[in-house]
């Protein structure tokens, strides 16, 4: 009969060399885990370090400022410093435009695992220029930046929606009144069919905007705007709440909004298709012969109502003034 220990003799070999290679990796993983337990203190943020950066940003801030996290979710220190400046730091806000804000303070963590300040100042430093040398507090880094892409706001139709005249317009003309209960601009039907500035999340980033839940068919919900204030451009953006942007299917359909002068000219227009999931924005110049205050008329309209959570949004802005310091 013969010896099967021979045959197996191979493979009792590589048994023993797998369970070496596994031993050596486990070990691999506990070292590089002690590691990074043994140097995080040198990598965190002690609460006096937080402190004394609020107190300076309360101290030199000035009206207009804003605040950048990087990377964007180190929230810690929005607590510090909300109550006096806003803060911005979510997915993708290194690419923030930050329109409204003629300054930019940079809080920033570098000596974090996988923060990369190269790949982060060559998206945010486009249209930014220092304005002062870095400063440390412990392992936070603050720099300051004057913005360039600033546009001064004369108009923002979320903060001005309480005094529009809102109403459901037919494709023929006809018009439903949508009243004002205080809070918001109620149209006949169901509920979520309201104008009003609510807080929504449009592809990661928070924003107050103007719920404007379209209808359905030809009908348009309309924001008359009778107090305008015309500058040198007007900017209409929007997206989709929540997830809606992703649903696509037969009763899913496409959210187009407008923006109309008092004679019914299109001054603006965006689409939004089942399945684009990032916020548009379209601007242009003022054209000659709109004065302020001006009636613009912004609508939303979607020929089916289902899942097209939408919200939106109008200004007005004006070139930026002298540099900023």
């Amino acid at each position: 009969m013969p010896n099967p220990e021979p045959e197996r003799a191979p493979l009792l070999r590589l048994g023993r060399r797998w369970s070496w290679v596994e031993l050596g990796a486990l070990l691999s993983v506990a070292i590089a885990a002690l590691v990074f337990q043994l140097t995080l203190p040198t990598r965190l943020v002690q609460e006096r370090d937080y402190q004394a950066l609020a107190e300076t940003l309360r101290q030199e801030s000035k009206p207009g400022d804003v605040v950048l996290l990087f990377p964007w979710w180190t929230e810690r220190a929005r607590p510090f410093i909300s109550q006096f400046l806003p803060v911005v730091g979510y997915l993708g806000s290194d690419r923030d435009p930050l329109r409204s804000f003629s300054r930019i303070w940079v809080i920033a963590q570098p000596r974090l695992p996988k923060a990369d300040p190269s790949e982060f100042f060559q998206t945010f430093g486009s249209d930014r220029a220092a304005l002062s040398s870095p400063r440390w507090f412990g392992n936070l880094e603050l720099l300051l930046f004057r913005n360039d892409r600033f546009r001064p706001r004369a108009f923002d139709a979320a903060d001005s929606s309480a005094g529009a005249k809102v109403y459901l317009e037919q494709r023929g003309g006809t018009r439903q009144n949508c009243p004002f209960d205080g809070r918001a601009h109620r149209c006949p039907g169901p509920t979520d069919l309201h104008v009003a500035p609510e807080w929504h999340e449009l592809h990661y980033r928070p924003e107050r905007c103007l719920w404007m839940h379209p209808p359905g068919g030809p009908t348009r919900l309309v924001a008359e705007f009778s107090d305008f204030r015309f500058s040198d451009w007007i900017r209409l953006e929007g997206g989709m709440t929540w997830d809606r942007a992703t649903f696509r299917g037969p009763s899913i359909t496409a959210v187009s909004a407008g923006v109309e002068d008092e004679r019914g000219q299109d001054l603006l227009r965006v689409e939004f298709s089942p399945g684009v999931d990032r916020p548009q924005s379209v601007e242009r110049k003022v054209p000659s012969g709109l004065v302020a205050p001006g009636t613009v008329r912004l609508w939303v309209q979607s020929d089916s109502a289902e899942l097209r959570d939408f919200c939106v949004n109008l200004f007005s802005e004006g070139l930026a003034a002298a540099d900023p310091r």
